[in-house]
Formats: structure tokens, sequence, C-alpha cells
């Protein structure tokens, strides 16, 4: 399907909407440590080449880029709010301002994807799975971490989640993109509301 001009631009005015929605992410507590205990357990059971390539979608400021540099391997991070693009420049990471769904980024550069809290703001998550799924490796793993709908924190309603599915589907999304599941992780939390839930899925692709 060849979308014709008309439809480009219908599609660019949206995607100028989206990206004035993003906010900054500043660094938190609760989301620091569920990194740090998740990049732990990848890391437990998984394992990367010397000087690996790792892709941080949604970096935010830097917390997973920062982890992955100590680790040893060469981190790249994107994101949309130009303020997270400034303040990971500021501390040397290498970051670019870049829609998930629209890589600008040769096939095949990247032996880990990690993307937590990211694809829950994509409007068609099935094709950015088809990028993320373009530019890893063969082999290559990817961490993807998304909130549950319907819980008190009502994820559903945030006014820039756009898909907040159930895990089933999201497994079905990751079998049509290219993926093999290897584990799938419930991560469960007290908030001030009461109780929360995150999915962690751990994929490779085929």
């Amino acid at each position: 399907m060849k979308l014709s001009a008309q439809s480009v631009e219908k599609l660019e005015k949206f995607f100028a909407r989206l990206q004035s929605e993003t906010y900054p992410e500043s660094p938190s507590n609760i989301h620091t440590a569920i990194t740090e205990q998740m990049i732990g357990f990848f890391f437990q059971h998984y394992s990367l080449p010397a000087s690996a390539k790792v892709l941080d979608v949604g970096c935010g400021q830097g917390v997973a880029l920062e982890r992955f540099q100590a680790r040893g391997f060469r981190p790249v991070g994107i994101t949309l709010n130009e303020t997270d693009v400034r303040v990971c420049q500021e501390k040397g990471f290498e970051v670019y301002q870049m829609d998930q769904s629209f890589l600008d980024f040769d096939d095949e550069q990247f032996e880990f994807i990690w993307c937590r809290h990211c694809l829950e703001h994509s409007v068609f998550p099935y094709f950015t799975l088809s990028e993320l799924s373009r530019v890893l490796k063969p082999g290559g793993y990817l961490y993807v971490e998304v909130p549950a709908p319907d819980t008190v924190c009502r994820h559903q309603s945030n006014g820039n989640h756009y898909s907040v599915l159930g895990k089933t589907m999201w497994l079905e999304l990751f079998q049509r993109s290219g993926f093999r599941n290897l584990n799938v992780l419930d991560l469960t939390f007290e908030v001030v509301a009461g109780p929360d839930l995150y999915w962690a899925f751990i994929q490779q692709k085929s």
C-alpha cells in the first residue's frame, strides 16, 4: 500500500502532536530499583558478547544506559523528549531524538534491545516491534516491560498510553514480529493507590 501525499501529511501532523505530549523522565526510586533488578535478572540467565551494542528504547535520563556502560557494553539511547536527550548527552551518552517506530539505524545493528515502559506509548506496537526486530541481530535479545491494564493505577487511562494490552496479545505480537519467547515475569509491587503490576518479557530474535 502506497500512502498519498495527503495521508503522509496527516500522519506527520498526528506524530507531531504525539511528540508534543512527551515529558521528561527524571529518575525515580521505584523505577531505578526495578531497572537494576531486571538488568541483574537478565544477566543471571543470559549473556551478551563483550562490548555488545545495546539499544535503550525510551532511555529517559540514562538510568539503564549507566548500568549497561558499567558492564562494559556500548549503549545507545533513543527518546522523543528534548530534555532527556540533552541530559543524556551532557552525561556523555550516545543518545538520539528518535521515534521507536521509525528507527534511523541499519539492519541488525544491536545484540540487545532494552525497551522498558515504552511500547505502551506506541500507537501501532506491531509495527514498532517489527522495527525493533529489524535492527536486532539474529539471536539477539529483546527485553520489554509494560504496565498491565486494569490495575489500581489504571495505566490505560494515562494520556499518552495508547497500547496497554493484555499479556497474551503482547505474546502474539512478539511472535508475529519474529521473536521467540524465553521468559515472562509478573512484577508486582505496592504504590500509594494499592497493588500494581508490570509484565516483563524476554524475547530472542529467531
